[in-house]
């Protein structure tokens, strides 16, 4: 019995597909070898029953020997139990390879898209991520599935060999020469195979893609009316999808039709030279009884080893997928020799804008232009897709710091934050031991949980779409809350709410954070008028420092911004 998931999957070699397969296969050599092992005993069984039937005829019905005839029929019974007792434990072997190496692939790419956070979606589509999950790991665990009975077809197939080599030279050649000339024959069809069945995989991650995109922006496109463009686009890709999954189709049906019909074709070969072989006196009764016994069986060490080729292809072209993934690399690596962490309430700094977090103070940062703030508070917490030395927390620049310990010490929430899929009061509380009751009060969200029967045991459904997006963005302000970090970076967080709810949150939010450092980027009155500080920043560069009202009254580019958002609001 093996516990699933391995509590560390290791470091892939992706390099190659093959190597990262190799590499799976190593750590977890001992169930290899174990199902390969059962695999071999269970299909040498099935290979020497032909012969021990031969001699029970020979030796038993045909010198008329009642005891010769229960001793091999002994013999039969004892390898038919033996086979039975194997073909279970190769089967057990091969379900736990199946789920070691689902499991272990699942792990390594979970443990990558953490590792890459928010480059993730910049370096590789969601659909591709979503076709590893969905298909790809079963290829990967199918190659691992199926070498228990390779082994075993192998070895069955030599052991079948000599037994037909030392009954009769001509059949034994036949075999030895037949068999590896239909793998030759099958052989031309695998290149083309993995060439399409790498295309259709591609196609259906871009249409995974696609989709997740239409699902995760509907709302939107029914208020442009784009919903029937993308629908259409939708419908195109996946007809294209279907083409490309119908030509894989054939190519497959024909190598399944051709590992029926060769080895059939062989199999009458081999029963036609025995048949002549018994006629002309060269072999016994039971001896052509057993010939007939080894075509037959052939059969299954040919479609064993047919079958093999073909999932090692899927395997392959699967592997190349997750290889890619893994490759990526982060935005920000970790620092060589990590600088030792600054004492709790250190200032935190951007040389860049030159703006200076006080320990303590609810912060403000107005903006004409939105995306400059957001990509200023990405900045303050390590998330910026060009990280630099720039942003300091007690004059240590962040960069200098181990990713966990400010990750730790910094939080950012910004507006394009989702809840995950799972039981609500977890998905509030992802730290642990968080005061939930009471960041749900601040968020203003209490109204959310009276409506749902289950209150927090709720199960949220992914990316929390089951709510609207004034609630969804509460419940993600309510998470921050509950994390309650050092530094708390708020992007936005009250945009999606109305405006007594924003003066709920805005009264309740100094409250709560009362004595931790807390940054918010907005340009709502409502929430300028409850913090400490207020940052005004023009082309990237703080211009001014004040309270909200300070910098009403005596900057009137800082008035025309929060005036004209409330015009907007208004309007």
């Amino acid at each position: 019995m093996r516990d699933l998931p391995v509590l560390d999957p290791g470091t892939a070699d992706h390099r190659s597909p093959r190597l990262f397969l190799w590499w799976l296969a190593r750590g977890q050599w001992r169930t290899l070898l174990g199902g390969m092992g059962f695999g071999i005993v269970w299909m040498s069984c099935q290979a020497v029953l032909p012969a021990v039937l031969g001699l029970a005829i020979d030796r038993g019905v045909a010198a008329k020997d009642q005891q010769q005839l229960v001793l091999w029929a002994g013999v039969m019974l004892v390898i038919g139990l033996l086979q039975a007792v194997t073909g279970i434990m190769r089967h057990r072997f091969a379900v736990t390879n199946w789920l070691t190496a689902s499991y272990r692939v699942v792990q390594l790419v979970t443990r990558q898209t953490v590792r890459l956070g928010g480059a993730l979606p910049r370096k590789v589509s969601t659909g591709e991520v979503i076709a590893i999950g969905t298909g790809d790991l079963d290829h990967v665990g199918n190659v691992m599935d199926v070498t228990a009975r390779f082994a075993g077809a192998i070895v069955s197939f030599l052991l079948v060999s000599a037994i037909l080599l030392s009954t009769s030279v001509q059949l034994g050649l036949v075999v030895l020469i037949g068999v590896p000339l239909l793998m030759l024959v099958l052989g031309p069809l695998l290149r083309p195979l993995q060439a399409r069945s790498a295309r259709e995989r591609q196609m259906r991650s871009e249409l995974s893609n696609t989709g997740t995109d239409i699902v995760g922006g509907l709302r939107v496109l029914r208020g442009i009316g784009g919903e029937q463009v993308f629908l259409d686009r939708y419908r195109r890709e996946s007809q294209a999808t279907r083409t490309a999954a119908v030509e894989v189709a054939k190519l497959q049906s024909v190598l399944d039709a051709l590992q029926v019909l060769l080895p059939g074709t062989f199999v009458v070969l081999v029963v036609w030279l025995g048949a002549r072989s018994a006629v002309a006196g060269e072999i016994s009764a039971g001896e052509l009884v057993a010939f007939y016994g080894y075509a037959a069986f052939l059969m299954l060490p040919l479609r064993t080893a047919t079958e093999f080729a073909n999932k090692l292809i899927r395997g392959l072209v699967s592997s190349r997928r997750i290889c890619k993934v893994l490759a990526l690399e982060p935005d920000l690596v970790e620092p060589a020799s990590p600088a030792d962490v600054p004492p709790p309430g250190s200032e935190l700094y951007d040389v860049r804008s030159g703006l200076r977090v006080r320990p303590g103070l609810l912060t403000a940062i107005v903006c004409e232009r939105p995306d400059d703030s957001a990509v200023l508070a990405d900045r303050l917490g390590l998330a910026s897709t060009e990280p630099d030395d720039d942003v300091t927390l007690g004059g240590v620049p962040l960069t200098s710091l181990r990713q966990a310990d400010v990750r730790e010490r910094v939080l950012v929430s910004d507006t394009g934050a989702a809840l995950f899929a799972g039981r609500l009061g977890d998905r509030l509380d992802e730290r642990g031991g968080g005061d939930v009751a009471r960041a749900v009060h601040t968020a203003s969200a209490e109204d959310i949980l009276e409506a749902l029967p289950e209150g927090l045991d709720s199960v949220v459904t992914e990316r929390g779409r089951s709510f609207s997006g004034g609630q969804r963005q509460r419940l993600v302000l309510a998470r921050a809350l509950a994390a309650d970090p050092e530094v708390l970076v708020l992007v936005e967080p009250t945009s999606a709410v109305d405006a007594h709810t924003e003066a709920r949150i805005a009264a309740r939010l100094r409250a709560h954070r009362a004595g931790r450092t807390t940054v918010v980027t907005t340009v709502s009155p409502l929430l300028l008028d409850a913090v400490d500080e207020v940052a005004f920043l023009v082309d990237g560069r703080v211009v001014a420092v004040g309270t909200h009202a300070d910098l009403l009254a005596s900057d009137p580019a800082y008035r025309a911004v929060v005036v004209r958002d409330v015009e907007v609001a208004a309007s």
